[in-house]
């Protein structure tokens, strides 16, 4: 199914973005529609949007950071982000929850550390929020901009499981911080797609997304035993780039990464990464204001909605059309944003 999302009421940019809208709300399990949406290009007032996150360290987040900045600077809108850490800085992440709700912001992007994160706020939700990327269970929050990561898991546990062709494999899975973010569904769907190969879990690792800690972890992995297949974030890819190129035995080791960042990009082009996940975070951050704003002029919420994820090869095609998938190569963090011509905020 298809539709085109568009409201008479505003100015639209020229462009449009393929998106996808998913139902029911929040699960794991879901149904698909493709959506034309047509993005805004000015806002009715200079709204004032708070951002949440996990942490800045990697190129998936550093990604989102520089989508919302490049919209909120299109529209025109103020924006202040804020990084707990860690995907371990869950009370660092409620205090500044805390400060967007008593701050001069009127909304708030969430993107949380821990699914169950409300149920431990102890102040007043006061304002709209939106959750950001990461599941939130919460039934005041009714808008999530992201893609399922279910299927994140499914497409790279499908890839493995078409390139075995049947035949008995090792996987090693490396994945990021266990039962935070989008691990446990990540893992689901790995196994929802390997169910009837013949493809062995032969380790099952987790660790929070730091290069040095996916090295231990791999040291450990591969003194043990060299799998055929390691899936892994991106983080941990990247540590397997250099520590298969120090082991002779273990050159034919495929590399499975379960989202993109610019070291698995280069490990594409070198074939030395088989498949990467990618869910264009850079559009989802583009997204997220354009739906924010859309919500605080009256929209109603957008359940679901984000882009398709794609699956990327060393031979395909999309590997170099990846504008929404990456922010720049001299791109920094940046915090804030100011609405042109008004006072900073202190």
């Amino acid at each position: 199914m298809s539709a085109c999302l568009a409201i008479s009421a505003h100015a639209y940019a020229a462009d449009t973005w393929s998106l996808q809208q998913r139902s029911p709300y929040n699960a794991k399990l879901q149904q698909v529609e493709t959506l034309t949406y047509q993005p805004l290009n000015m806002t009715k007032q200079p709204w004032r949007l708070c951002a949440l996150v996990p942490h800045l360290k990697d190129a998936y987040w550093i990604g989102i950071d520089y989508g919302l900045v490049t919209q909120a600077r299109q529209l025109g809108v103020a924006l202040e982000l804020f990084e707990a850490g860690s995907y371990y800085g869950k009370a660092k992440q409620l205090e500044q929850l805390e400060r967007c709700m008593a701050g001069n912001f009127d909304a708030i992007l969430l993107g949380t550390v821990d699914p169950e994160l409300l149920k431990h706020y102890q102040g007043q939700i006061s304002k709209p929020m939106l959750a950001l990327v990461n599941r939130l269970d919460s039934p005041l929050v009714n808008t999530r901009i992201g893609v399922n990561w279910y299927q994140m898991g499914w497409h790279a546990g499908d890839y493995i499981r078409r390139t075995t062709k049947n035949k008995p494999a090792k996987l090693a899975l490396l994945l990021g911080p266990e039962k935070l973010g989008g691990s446990t569904w990540v893992e689901q769907g790995i196994m929802a797609a390997l169910k009837g190969s013949r493809v062995t879990i032969s380790s099952n690792r987790h660790a929070d997304n730091n290069r040095s800690l996916y090295r231990d972890q791999l040291h450990h992995l591969l003194k043990d035993h060299t799998p055929d297949y390691i899936l892994g974030s991106a983080v941990a890819i990247e540590a397997a780039i250099g520590a298969l190129a120090q082991q002779e035995t273990a050159q034919d080791v495929a590399l499975v990464s379960s989202y993109l960042s610019p070291a698995t990009l280069r490990g594409l082009y070198r074939h030395r990464v088989s498949f990467s996940s990618d869910d264009q975070v850079v559009l989802q951050g583009k997204l997220a204001i354009d739906v924010v704003v859309r919500e605080l002029e009256g929209a109603a919420p957008f359940g679901d909605i984000g882009p398709r994820i794609k699956g990327l090869t060393p031979q395909n095609s999309q590997v170099k059309q990846l504008t929404d998938s990456l922010a720049p190569a001299d791109f920094y963090p940046i915090y804030r944003v100011e609405v042109p011509g008004a006072n900073p905020q202190p």
